[in-house]
């Protein structure tokens, strides 16, 4: 069992798709690289090399209007750098970039939603995506927008796009962990005039680049693999076209879904450390999937970083890293609690992507179509080792009775 996967084949170390061959600028450089300088100001003589947070609800502003800062809820100099951070992270060494980081992730995905769907309008949503997206659509319905929806597997999201305002996709998919072809849906969708969000939270920038796979949005929860030490909620939204950034931003302003300085700041303090984390726990959720696939009580495991899954050929084509999270079924629900509680490494709790591995009996929320006894596992920055033994010493205690 490779537990301590290393070289040029490892996914945290391979080159983007569209990165291959890049030229002058943040392009060129590794993601570790990338990673610890993303954002940072140019330096100046006695100050820090990442300003600290800056607390202001309003500036300095005799005469007439003008500068970037005038007002806490609509601009800020800590948001300006992580905002600059996560676009070179999003899409390197390209320009006109413009990213808008909010509250949490809900409020991002519903500044581009409801930014851009109008009454009348026709949205294409995933229908085994995160457990909030059906109260999106709940609440999309209520503004009289038409909400159609279909599986991620199998590019099921083709066969409902005609006349879509807009096209959300979710890959992996949160809980199940299926993959769609991106750069598919995208084509597909932008010859019949359809906009197409991405949602990156669980492969982070490292690990795929919605916007070079075509989007026009990439969208992701900050609070999970992107920050990853569960401190924090955090949203952001990447895109390209000044018009539909603009939107955005107008959103932001007008619902107010604005970060605190000091979350956007931590924020950006942990994004230096994203390559170190994520190999580590991509590395420990291949570990963990290899050693569950022996297991007889285990069903319906999903990485799309191992070979043998079914969505492995496509996450391969279009992603350079498989993500933290791995899911499977336990026999039923008493048997999926007995291993839950004689994990002792992993804790009991929602989310994902953070430095300590986590897991939960996803079923307990309701909201999610998965049996009594799935597991949403998601590894953290443990020595691999003490990991997979915790995990395998959690399924004999639960198998046993505990």
């Amino acid at each position: 069992m490779n537990t301590h996967p290393t070289g040029a084949n490892h996914p945290a170390e391979a080159a983007h798709p569209a990165e291959a061959g890049a030229g002058a600028g943040a392009a060129r450089y590794a993601d570790a690289t990338r990673a610890v300088r993303a954002g940072l100001p140019e330096p100046v003589k006695n100050e820090p090399t990442l300003p600290g947070p800056v607390f202001a609800a309003h500036f300095h502003l005799p005469g007439e209007v003008s500068g970037p800062y005038t007002y806490g809820r609509d601009t800020n100099p800590t948001w300006t750098l992580l905002e600059r951070a996560i676009g070179e992270l999003e899409a390197p060494g390209q320009d006109g970039v413009d990213t808008v980081v909010f509250a949490s992730g809900m409020a991002a995905v519903s500044a581009v939603l409801l930014s851009q769907a109008r009454t009348g309008d026709t949205v294409v949503l995933p229908d085994d995506g995160y457990q909030a997206l059906p109260l999106v659509r709940e609440q999309l319905q209520e503004y009289g927008i038409h909400v159609r929806t279909a599986p991620t597997a199998e590019d099921a999201q083709l066969a409902a796009l005609d006349g879509a305002r807009l096209l959300w996709i979710e890959t992996p998919s949160n809980p199940g962990l299926d993959v769609c072809d991106v750069r598919r849906l995208v084509a597909a969708a932008h010859a019949g005039g359809t906009l197409v969000a991405v949602d990156n939270t669980l492969a982070t920038p490292l690990g795929q680049r919605p916007l070079e796979l075509g989007a026009d949005f990439s969208v992701a929860s900050g609070t999970k693999g992107l920050t990853g030490h569960g401190d924090l909620l955090l949203g952001y939204v990447v895109c390209r076209d000044p018009a539909l950034a603009a939107g955005i931003r107008r959103w932001r302003k007008v619902v107010g879904a604005i970060p605190g300085p000091m979350e956007a700041w931590l924020a950006h303090r942990s994004l230096a450390t994203i390559q170190l984390r994520a190999e580590r726990q991509w590395g420990n959720a291949l570990a963990v999937a290899e050693a569950l696939a022996d297991r007889s009580e285990v069903t319906g495991l999903r990485y799309p970083g191992l070979p043998s899954d079914p969505s492995h050929k496509t996450a391969a084509r279009q992603m350079s890293g498989f993500g933290s999270v791995v899911s499977f079924t336990l026999p039923d629900r008493a048997y999926a609690e007995r291993f839950m509680s004689a994990l002792r490494l992993v804790e009991d709790a929602t989310s994902f992507g953070g430095v300590r591995s986590t897991a939960e009996r996803r079923g307990r929320w309701g909201g999610d179509a998965v049996p009594k006894g799935f597991i949403r596992f998601s590894a953290g920055a443990e020595d691999p080792g003490d990991l997979v033994a915790d995990v395998l010493r959690a399924l004999d205690s639960a198998g046993s009775g505990g």
